[in-house]
């Protein structure tokens, strides 16, 4: 018999039903440190001491046990569950859809002014040229989302564009040099512009949004060398099991537009080996603090 598949709905049901239920997260060990359902166990299903592990964590073979991954299209569920039935286990559970579809049963975000965590934030970078490109990040100086009638409503952060930094050549001689140069006037002018800005002007959900894909539509502006333009992307954001709120992005940014003209072919001629891509990727991870508890 193949293991039952629940929904996120059908899983506060079975709470009920199965006080003594185990619900087994399976998948790596770093994954569930960064978030998980509550109460879950972790045991990740590709070890090979998945099995040896299970007889301590679950002894008795009549336990109910709910077993959840990554979204559907990742099989560690699947496999999981049927493991345990080999195993022995008489009441086997799959959450097929996964943790990202698990939080949309959750609670929905706390209205109100919510700080970016600055450890876990953060905006990274990519620039190309033609045949190479260096990656790195970008200082958070301080940032915070506005919620309203549990949606998005508005928000800000700040980068500290002093504090740039480039990972690909991180720890050599190159690092420095090439740091200094994004900071000048050519690109940057870190010492006349120390901070940029993104403010969010809108946020739309999408009708067939659901949570673990891009499910949000944010309107903004970007304010780089002291000019502020649009910016628009598309965001994966949620809410995390302990409330806290968590959206992720990748954009390109036309850097011109912000006067950011360095090795730009659109405004030099005969560049050689100094010619940059005029688009910049960034990559966005927002996470917000802890949701002060109730007193």
């Amino acid at each position: 018999m193949d293991p039952t598949v629940i929904t996120p709905d059908r899983l506060r049901s079975l709470q009920d039903s199965h006080p003594d239920l185990v619900l087994l997260d399976v998948r790596l060990a770093a994954d569930f440190a960064r978030g998980h359902l509550p109460t879950a166990t972790n045991n990740c299903v590709f070890e090979v001491a998945f099995a040896e592990r299970m007889k301590s964590l679950v002894p008795d073979l009549r336990t109910a046990v709910c077993c959840y991954g990554q979204p559907a299209q990742s099989h560690e569920s699947r496999v999981a569950a049927e493991k345990l039935q080999r195993l022995g286990y008489e009441r086997v559970f799959d959450l097929r859809a996964g943790i990202a579809h698990a939080e949309v049963a959750g609670p929905p975000p706390v209205d109100g002014r919510h700080l970016l965590d600055l450890s876990e934030s953060r905006v990274e970078w990519t620039g190309r040229n033609l045949l190479s490109s260096h990656h790195g990040r970008l200082g958070l100086q301080s940032g915070q989302v506005n919620v309203t009638d549990g949606r998005l409503a508005g928000g800000e952060f700040v980068m500290d564009m002093s504090a740039i930094s480039c990972d690909d050549i991180a720890c050599t001689p190159l690092h420095d040099v090439l740091v200094a140069h994004l900071r000048s006037d050519d690109f940057f002018d870190t010492e006349r512009f120390p901070t940029g800005r993104f403010v969010i002007i809108s946020a739309v959900v999408p009708p067939d949004a659901t949570v673990g894909a891009p499910n949000l539509e944010v309107s903004g502006e970007l304010t780089l060398k002291g000019v502020t333009a649009p910016v628009r992307c598309i965001a994966s954001a949620g809410v995390l099991p302990d409330g806290r709120l968590a959206a992720q992005s990748t954009l390109e940014i036309d850097r011109c537009c912000w006067n950011v003209i360095y090795g730009s072919g659109r405004f030099f001629s005969r560049l050689g080996g100094h010619l940059v891509n005029d688009l910049i990727e960034v990559r966005l991870r927002l996470v917000t603090a802890p949701v002060p508890a109730a007193p």
